[in-house]
């Protein structure tokens, strides 16, 4: 009898061991499911509104939790004419959504993406009032501060902030817009109101601080537009900038969104009871700056090979006459400009890719480092010596 009692509770212990790993896990699962951890980045979501569902997107930061009750600043976008449609995704595409993929660091905003029916444009009501209801439902869910609530489009996305500026004035505590306006180029007739319609949004819109930006040669929504709301906002007694970019058409929207500046300029602002004092500023940007002159003792200095880390010859750098050129190990040519002796830029390609010039205390070149707006490289200069002996014989 006792041994049978012995052999029972070893059954017994082996059942349990088998067991329990199962039971441990379920529990977790279940334990997961009234918990779930909260994915970030950008999201799937959907809202039926009547009849119909919308597809669209929100954008959460890598810090965000569930948890912690933190409220977050939130921003609406509103993107352009050729990202509509009814999948949810395409307006993630340009603008603040590339930018915020670009530079996550810069943009710490709960963001809400809606996306406008392939047939209908931002400035339609139903189409305003579903990206609102998107607004309402994300700033629930997602801890989103009423009085960090910002508003941004570009092209027919600018058209629909102009809107919700119009429509919702004391929602925003700012708001800013690139490539957009009031004068609808499907609504042309607009324009025989320009002033009269200009000092209306100007009147209802002056709490709001607005950031304008439009391309100088932009020939689909013009700059005029851009130019008499500042005027408008301006006379009454507005808080507005208004950056022009020389050199850039219709997408401003690119540089505006990577403007390092931005985020932080949004941060700035709250939504205000006490109206703040007017403020206008207008700046042109220029596409590249002026480009300095260089002896041609200046131009030799710059002459040699450039390689990576690994030994290979990236770049070859050289001139003719005035004019200094890079050559890539594709062979490409590029013309190259001086900024200063100590930075180059590409006179005919990006504004914002900057080759910083790297000195020995005797003032030679000893190096390259390539910076654009998500990176750099640095590229060492092989010495005269070194570049000889490779040569063959």
């Amino acid at each position: 009898m006792h041994r049978s009692l012995k052999m029972f509770a070893a059954l017994l212990i082996l059942l349990w061991g088998a067991a329990a790993p199962r039971m441990c896990a379920a529990a977790g699962k279940e334990d997961s499911r009234r918990h779930p951890a909260q994915e970030t980045g950008f999201l799937n979501r959907r809202i039926q509104i009547g009849a119909n569902i919308y597809r669209y997107q929100v954008y959460l930061p890598e810090e965000w939790r569930r948890d912690d009750r933190k409220l977050w600043p939130v921003i609406l976008f509103l993107h352009g004419r050729g990202e509509r449609g009814q999948e949810g995704m395409w307006q993630t595409q340009i603008g603040l959504p590339q930018a915020m993929r670009d530079h996550p660091e810069r943009w710490p905003f709960v963001v809400v993406m809606p996306q406008c029916s392939i047939d209908r444009y931002w400035t339609d009501k139903d189409m305003l009032a579903m990206a609102m209801a998107e607004l309402d439902q994300e700033t629930a869910e997602f801890h989103g501060d009423p009085a960090r609530t910002y508003l941004s489009g570009l092209s027919m996305g600018g058209y629909g902030a102009w809107e919700l500026a119009r429509t919702y004035p004391t929602r925003w505590a700012a708001a800013a817009i690139a490539a957009g306006g009031i004068f609808w180029s499907y609504a042309p007739e607009r324009w025989q109101q320009a002033p009269k319609l200009a000092t209306e949004y100007a009147q209802a819109t002056s709490r709001i601080p607005m950031w304008l930006f439009h391309g100088a040669d932009d020939n689909i929504v013009v700059p005029r537009q851009d130019e008499l709301l500042y005027a408008a906002l301006k006379s009454a007694g507005g808080r507005v900038r208004f950056w022009l970019y020389l050199g850039l058409r219709h997408d401003c929207w690119t540089r505006a969104y990577l403007e390092p500046e931005l985020p932080k300029w949004l941060l700035s602002h709250h939504v205000e009871t006490k109206s703040a004092p007017p403020f206008a500023e207008r700046t042109v940007i220029p596409l590249h700056p002026p480009a300095l002159k260089l002896a041609p003792a200046q131009l030799d200095a710059f002459a040699g090979d450039f390689v990576d880390k690994r030994g290979l010859v990236v770049v070859s750098l050289f001139h003719q006459g005035d004019d200094l050129f890079q050559k890539n190990h594709y062979g490409e040519i590029t013309e190259l400009a001086a900024e200063s002796l100590n930075v180059l830029f590409y006179p005919n390609g990006s504004s914002i890719t900057r080759i910083g010039v790297e000195r020995d205390p005797q003032g030679r070149v000893t190096g390259l480092v390539l910076r654009d707006d998500r990176h750099e490289e640095r590229w060492e200069r092989i010495k005269p010596a070194l570049r000889n002996h490779n040569q063959p014989e």
